[in-house]
C-alpha cells in the first residue's frame, strides 16, 4: 500500500491545485476539477473540453508514443465525462524529426478513435520538445465526479488483454483492443444515456487507486475497495497493477452495477464490482481478512483544487 501513496503519478497530481489562483472558484462541472469542463448549450446537451501535456523525457524518448498517448489520454478524459469524442487538435514544438514522429503517433491514434485531428501548432525547437493535445467532445448526460454518492457501487472495467511496458508502468493493449477502441470508448457515454453510472474517472497517471482517489476528493468520499474483486492481468503483479496507466480502465459509480459492468462484459471487456461508496472519506483497501486505510481524503489532498 506504501507504493499506491508514494507513487510518482499521484504525487504529481498536486501540482493541478496551482489553478485555484486563476479561477474565482473551482468547480468540477464548468472547470477545472473534473477529467473535462463542461460547456452547457444553449439547445441542450453538453460539450466537454479538456487537454493533456505529455511529460518531455516521454516525448524525447518515444515521440510516436507519446503522440498515441496525447490522443488516447484526451479521449479517456472525454469518456469518463460521459462524452462522445468530436475532434483533437494539439501542439508540438521540437526538432522537425521528433515532430513528425509525434503527429505520426497522433494520426494513427486517431484513426483508431475514430476522432480526426483538425488542427494545431507546430515550431521547430532544437531544445527540450513540449507535445500538448486538446480535445472537444459532446454529451448528452454528463457523468461529474460531483455527481457520485454514498452507497453506490463502484464498477471497474477494464481490457486485460495486454502486455506492461518495462521502462514505464504503462499496460498497453492497443495492439489486441485497436480494432475495437473506439466502440469501446464510447460505451460510457451510452453508460451515461441509460442512467446506469453517475459519476466515472479514467485510470491515468495516478494509478488505479490514485485515480480512484482523485473521483473521492470533489466530495470527500470515501470507498471500501475488495482487491481480490478488482480485475489484475496475468502475469502483473498486484502492487505494479495498482499503479499503472492502462490503456483502458475506468472506475463507474454507479447505483445499477450490475447492469453497469453487463453493458461493458456483453461488449467483451472486463469489468467487476469492486467496491462501495461511503461518506467517511477514507479509501480503504480489503485483501482477504487484511484492511488498510490508503488516505483520508478529508484532510489529504490529491490535487489540492478542494482545500
Amino acid at each position: 500500500m506504501a507504493a499506491v501513496r508514494s507513487h510518482p503519478g499521484l504525487l504529481a497530481k498536486r501540482a493541478i491545485g496551482a489553478v485555484r489562483g486563476a479561477v474565482e472558484e473551482p468547480d468540477a462541472l464548468t472547470g477545472p476539477g473534473d477529467d473535462g469542463a463542461v460547456v452547457e448549450m444553449p439547445q441542450g446537451g453538453s460539450l466537454i473540453v479538456c487537454g493533456e501535456a505529455m511529460h518531455p523525457p516521454f516525448v524525447a524518448s518515444d515521440p510516436h508514443g507519446a503522440g498515441m498517448a496525447a490522443v488516447l489520454a484526451n479521449v479517456n478524459d472525454l469518456a469518463a465525462m460521459g462524452a462522445v469524442p468530436t475532434a483533437i487538435v494539439n501542439t508540438v514544438v521540437a526538432p522537425a524529426p521528433l515532430a513528425a514522429e509525434c503527429l505520426r503517433g497522433m494520426a494513427e491514434a486517431a484513426a483508431l478513435y475514430d476522432v480526426p485531428v483538425v488542427g494545431g501548432h507546430i515550431s521547430e525547437h532544437a531544445g527540450e520538445p513540449a507535445l500538448s493535445a486538446f480535445a472537444l467532445g459532446s454529451a448528452d448526460r454528463v457523468l461529474s465526479a460531483t455527481r457520485a454518492s454514498p452507497g453506490e457501487e463502484l464498477v471497474f472495467v477494464c481490457c486485460l488483454d495486454g502486455r506492461m511496458r518495462s521502462d514505464f508502468p504503462f499496460f498497453t493493449s492497443i495492439a489486441t483492443q485497436g480494432p475495437r477502441l473506439a466502440a469501446d470508448v464510447r460505451l460510457l457515454a451510452e453508460a451515461a444515456r441509460a442512467g446506469l453510472a453517475s459519476a466515472a474517472k479514467d485510470v491515468s497517471m495516478a494509478g488505479v487507486i490514485g485515480s480512484l482517489a482523485m473521483l473521492l476528493e470533489p466530495g470527500r468520499l470515501g470507498a471500501d475497495i475488495d482487491l481480490e474483486q478488482l480485475p489484475v492481468p496475468a502475469g502483473v503483479d498486484l502492487d505494479r497493477w495498482l499503479v499503472s496507466f492502462p490503456t483502458y480502465a475506468f472506475w463507474l459509480a454507479s447505483d445499477r452495477a450490475g447492469a453497469c459492468a453487463d453493458l461493458f462484459r456483453d461488449a467483451g471487456l472486463t469489468a467487476a464490482v469492486a467496491g462501495t461508496l461511503t461518506g467517511g472519506g477514507v479509501l480503504n483497501l480489503h485483501l482477504g481478512a487484511d484492511a488498510r486505510a490508503v488516505m483520508d481524503l478529508t484532510h489529504e489532498p490529491v490535487t489540492g483544487l478542494w482545500d
